[in-house]
């Protein structure tokens, strides 16, 4: 073993939305190539989950190249609850206990409705005590993403950490801190103990309102970033957390790019030469 290429890194994930026109198995070897822990599979890019692939399959084929299946994306919009969301949940349940995924994701409505304070803190919380019975019996998690968005029904990380003590969930419960959404959300509060996962992206163009508008325009960490993405991963690896940070790009124009993997290797080793190496997993 060579002790002098030892270097450190931060806990490498992929979302499938980064490269979501690569097939299930080609998006699973393109994570193991940039030395990924694991990824986040969709539902939601036309598409079957996993292509067609039966859950425990699609396991095995994760397994089979070292990495962990995070998160399954997503039921859209969770806590707009009727019986048809309800049973989106437990199927989206049942596939991640079946394929030995770890978490399901929960993305709350963006459409101004219930947005009041009263109301959304009310909705939330009897959807999320509806939800806990489903989670019985397995080891999955539910992650629920806070959206920055001005129509968002669900805005800031600390009314989600308040909800998840509230319902008796924090064994069940996660959130997802978003860098994007913390950003336009103007957060600054960081909730490490209550965090699953981290979704990383950022907006360089200096010309471009920092807003929702460029949810579908987000791309790598750069020199230009604008969404404090250094700051935000230090911030969380220092206050305890030690799960995965993965990249969820949104751009088009990147996405199909032949220089993929590439630019993303790049871009996680940007990070990493400036996240103290103390506070991040030694690797070899």
């Amino acid at each position: 073993m060579d002790h002098g290429a030892r270097r450190a890194m931060i806990r490498r994930a992929l979302n499938q939305k980064t490269a979501c026109h690569l097939p299930f198995e080609a998006f699973l070897d393109l994570a193991q190539s940039l030395q990924c822990i694991g990824v986040e599979p969709r539902n939601d890019l036309g598409r079957p989950l996993f292509d067609g692939h039966a859950p425990q399959e699609a396991g095995r084929m994760a397994r089979q190249r070292g990495l962990r299946l995070l998160s399954l994306s997503e039921v859209y919009p969770f806590n707009d609850w009727n019986g048809a969301r309800a049973q989106q949940v437990r199927d989206l349940i049942g596939i991640a206990h079946a394929s030995g995924a770890e978490a399901v994701s929960l993305i709350p409505r963006v459409d101004g409705i219930n947005c009041g304070q009263q109301a959304r803190q009310r909705i939330l919380r009897t959807v999320m005590r509806e939800i806990l019975p489903m989670l019985d019996g397995t080891e999955v998690t539910a992650l629920i993403e806070p959206i920055g968005f001005a129509g968002s029904s669900l805005r800031r990380k600390a009314e989600l950490a308040d909800a998840i003590e509230a319902v008796g969930g924090p064994g069940k419960f996660k959130l997802i801190h978003d860098t994007f959404q913390h950003a336009i959300a103007r957060e600054t509060e960081i909730f490490a103990p209550y965090t699953g996962m981290v979704h990383i992206s950022g907006i360089s163009d200096p010309a471009v309102p920092l807003d929702e508008t460029q949810d579908a325009r987000r791309v790598l960490i750069d020199a230009g970033d604008r969404c404090g993405n250094i700051e935000q991963i230090t911030a969380l690896i220092a206050a305890g957390y030690a799960g995965a940070f993965s990249f969820e790009h949104t751009d088009t124009s990147f996405q199909l790019s032949k220089f993929l993997k590439d630019r993303i290797l790049e871009s996680f080793q940007y990070i990493e030469a400036r996240i103290e190496p103390r506070r991040v997993q030694p690797t070899y």
